[in-house]
């Protein structure tokens, strides 16, 4: 993509293009986007969240559902690129580690896993396996704790460590107080886990790249954040906004139409803030006005059916297939700035222009200044 753009190393993994395509949940990340970004040298990401609820016997099987749609997304996804592809498979799944020994059956190449810490997640690697860990944590002392406990365990050291600060899209790891403190914004967080790694790094003789997500959308902030440390970044927000988003295009369009203000935070039945894009199924919630739904599933350990005026499974398929009346649409805080639908190769395209004019505004910062 560009020399001074350094690829990314991931054990005997090399990602020519230091871009990771977040995961986004129930249908919106699946094998097209995901092969799309493989295909630009980027690492290109299979949501498991809710993967079946598209299946015909998504109700009657979830489980099942869910596990046949992930083996076929993944297949479908090595028959469309020879890129590298990775699988996000929250923690908080009920069928966590059911979509973990799929993916490496699969022979994925990463996991990534989040909300909620994955403590036990080397337990399922095949002692031949290839697959390789990333867990993804909001604050150092998660990284720490995570690596602690899979030395101990398992004497496993993480591939590499996703921090994903407060400005992200969909549930957050944050309490609501936190979300605008500057004292958890990304831009302190970096700095903070990649020197909480770096002593196991020297003890091990091993890297362990740090990959920043959450707010990220331009090439300057790849160059920002890279800059304090970080060996790549994830972005999810302005992936929806490419013509190989799974999403349906009136979800897409909500990004397009979205202004800044109708980027709120919501109370999610599972127990966590998430940021979402404002509609009137949204107004309804807020003004207590329930959603009467069945739970066949129970698809979150922390849901909590019982109290919830909704169902989020539900009300995400909604979205996801255009139904917005009956659902809505999680999006990061950039969101906003979505304003037309491109394909993938320009969007990389796009990044590399931005990240070039930032190194060059950089350059002659540094010379003005000398």
């Amino acid at each position: 993509m560009n020399k001074d753009l350094k690829q990314l190393k991931i054990g005997d993994l090399t990602v020519r293009v230091p871009i990771i395509q977040g995961g986004m949940g129930v249908g919106i990340s699946m094998s097209g986007l995901a092969s799309s970004v493989a295909d630009q040298g980027g690492v290109g990401v299979i949501a498991t969240a809710g993967i079946g609820m598209l299946e015909k016997d998504s109700f009657s099987d979830f489980l099942g559902a869910n596990a046949r749609a992930l083996r076929k997304e993944i297949r479908k996804a090595r028959e469309m690129t020879k890129g590298i592809l990775g699988v996000n498979i929250m923690v908080a799944l009920s069928n966590f580690a059911d979509m973990v020994r799929i993916a490496v059956e699969e022979k994925v190449d990463i996991i990534f896993s989040g909300a909620g810490l994955p403590l036990n997640l080397p337990e399922y690697l095949l002692q031949a396996g290839r697959t390789k860990l990333a867990p993804i944590v909001s604050s150092a002392r998660a990284a720490g704790i995570i690596i602690r406990k899979w030395l101990a365990r398992y004497n496993y050291l993480p591939d590499a460590v996703v921090v994903e600060g407060p400005l992200a899209g969909g549930h957050l790891g944050f309490k609501p107080d936190q979300i605008e403190d500057p004292a958890y914004s990304l831009e302190k967080l970096v700095p903070e886990v990649v020197a909480e790694v770096r002593p196991y790094e020297e003890d091990r003789r091993r890297e362990i790249p740090v990959i920043a997500a959450g707010g990220i959308y331009t090439g300057g902030d790849i160059r920002k954040f890279m800059g304090l440390g970080a060996s790549a970044v994830q972005m999810a927000t302005r992936f929806v906004g490419t013509e190989e988003c799974d999403a349906s295009p009136e979800f897409k369009k909500a990004y397009v139409e979205a202004g800044k203000e109708d980027l709120v935070i919501i109370d999610s039945p599972v127990g966590m803030p998430g940021r979402a894009i404002r509609n009137q199924f949204i107004e309804d919630v807020r003004s207590n006005k329930k959603k009467p739904f069945q739970c066949p599933y129970h698809c979150i350990v922390t849901c909590r059916q019982k109290l919830s005026p909704y169902c989020i499974a539900l009300a995400l398929t909604s979205a996801l297939k255009g139904r917005l009346k009956h659902g809505f649409a999680f999006a990061g805080a950039n969101a906003y700035r979505v304003n037309k639908v491109v394909k993938v190769k320009d969007l990389f395209a796009e990044l590399l222009r931005e990240y070039q004019y930032a190194a060059g505004k950089r350059g002659a910062d540094d010379t003005a200044r000398g």
